[in-house]
């Protein structure tokens, strides 16, 4: 949630969803109001387009406005394919590829020219290391597909769409003494993982006035696990 308290300290004021974690949902509200801006929690359920939808109504009711979007929600179930459910494989696709497709379509709808759209992606759209991961990575690769093509759709109205890939990056599901952390840094050439407020400086940077040429791109940054 780090990107919401970068995006307020330029100014924004922030609506932000979130499904099950009502207390670090409070503590971002407290840190952005804290810091003298303006925050909004809304309990959503990602997998239901009726709830994204709801959110981008309650988010411009309360604000007003809406100029920026960043869809960040998104699962992940590793299994290898002999093993992989048909329920866990529509929950992945409805929350990391429908959901971020009609919240687009949901802030649209109040942009005005200069709209910001932002998905956040993953490098395994482009590489998949991991036995287990084909399912994730589909997503991930699809939503990287799917913003080109809505970043086309929307460049008439001056709104851009744009993905953010991180690499693997310290969070409460891949901590630094995860079990395959040390595995996993041996990969990055930076020698370490990325952080959050790292993933949030790109974020900020495509949701400026300075990044109105950029549109329709996937851009990386993982500490050259791609290289």
């Amino acid at each position: 949630m780090r990107q919401w308290v970068s995006l307020s300290g330029d100014g924004a004021a922030v609506g932000f969803t979130y499904a099950a974690s009502a207390d670090k949902s409070s503590e971002v509200v407290r840190e952005v109001v804290g810091q003298g801006g303006k925050a909004l929690a809304i309990r959503a359920d990602s997998a239901e387009v009726a709830a994204v939808q709801a959110a981008v109504e309650e988010t411009v009711g309360t604000f007003g406005r809406l100029d920026i979007l960043v869809n960040n929600a998104g699962i992940m179930v590793l299994a290898t394919v002999d093993q992989f459910t048909v329920d866990d494989f529509d929950r992945m696709l409805a929350v990391n590829v429908r959901a971020p497709f009609f919240a687009i379509q949901a802030a649209a709808g109040y942009m005005r020219p200069g709209g910001r759209a932002i998905t956040i992606g993953s490098v395994v759209a482009d590489r998949s290391a991991f036995p287990g991961s084909s399912v994730y990575s589909l997503t991930k690769g699809a939503v990287a597909a799917m913003v080109r093509g809505l970043a086309v759709d929307l460049a008439p109205r001056g709104i851009t769409v744009n993905n953010v890939q991180p690499g693997p990056t310290l969070t409460d599901m891949n901590p630094a003494n995860g079990p395959h952390a040390e595995q996993i840094v041996k990969l990055l050439p930076a020698g370490r993982f990325g952080r959050d407020e790292e993933i949030a400086g790109m974020v900020a940077y495509l949701a400026s006035t300075e990044a109105a040429f950029v549109t329709g791109s996937s851009l990386t940054i993982d500490g050259g696990y791609l290289a």
